[in-house]
This record gives C-alpha cells, structure tokens and sequence, in this order.
C-alpha cells in the first residue's frame, strides 16, 4: 500500500513555509524518514530557505519543540519525525501516548498543522519497512499532509 493522492497535483510547497522537528533517537530510521520528508519538499517545489529542520533528542521532545517553533509565527505547518519501537516494557506505550497527544495539543492551541510523521511500530523490520526510500516512506508522507493542511488552513483564513 503506497502513498495515497494527499495534496493535489498542483499544490507548490514554495508557497508555504514548513518546519520539521526530527527525533535523534533511531536515528537510521528517523534519518531515512527525513530524507523522504526533504525528497518530497523538493518534488513540489520548495526550497531550502523555506524549510526550517531541527532535531530534538527523541520523540518524547518533539511536542515542545513544535510548540516552540509554532509560536514563532515562522512556519505554515510543521511535520514531526521519530521512531518509537516496542520493547518489553510499557515504555513504548507512554512515549507513543504523550508524544500523539502532546503534538495534538501543539495544534490545537496554536493553530498551526502538524504532521504526526513519528512512525510506532512494534519491530525494527515494521520501521525499515515505513523508511523506504520508496513510496511507503511516511516521511514523505507526513511532508505532503503538513502541506495539504497548510493549503486548507489558509483557504479557510
């Protein structure tokens, strides 16, 4: 199952201003979900002064970087990138929980979209899988989502 039609053909990413907050943790896979993330960025037109990168420890930071950049006023949307893989403790569960929920509140307080690009999954292979330098790459994904809600946040302003 790859990528569905999130965004219309026409949508040009120079139009917008969008942030990625991405997690060091996993580093492999987060690195590959970037670089899907940035290949997608490009294939609609952005450039690089408009897209702002910043990386935080792990997943459980993202939502207070987003918050952060959101209330600069700087971006149209924001996508956070992470990988959180099952362990044999219920660690897995909290930081999935509050990561989702701390990055839905970011949104819902600032107004600002963001993209829930932060892969949880319950092996390595689920995650290599999701990081393909392919279509299945959430990254790019996430990337697409960000600017389709850019597009609709700013038609509906």
């Amino acid at each position: 199952m790859g990528t569905a039609a999130i965004v219309p053909a026409d949508l040009i990413a120079g139009n917008f201003k969008l942030g990625i907050i991405a997690a060091r943790y996993n580093d492999d896979i987060v690195s590959a979900l970037l670089d899907g993330a940035c290949n997608a960025w490009r294939a609609r037109g952005g450039g690089a002064g408009a897209l702002r990168i910043e990386r935080v420890p792990g997943a459980f930071e993202l939502p207070l970087a987003a918050q952060t950049l959101a209330l600069t006023g700087t971006v149209d949307a924001m996508v956070a990138l992470g990988c959180i893989i099952r362990g044999e403790t219920a660690h897995f569960e909290y930081i999935a929980a509050e990561c989702a929920h701390g990055l839905q509140r970011v949104m819902l307080e600032t107004g600002v979209p963001v993209s829930f690009g932060v892969l949880t999954v319950n092996t390595l292979a689920q995650a290599l899988e999701r990081a393909a330098s392919d279509s299945f790459n959430k990254g790019a994904e996430a990337l697409e989502t960000a600017l389709a809600m850019a597009a609709l946040l700013r038609r509906l302003k």
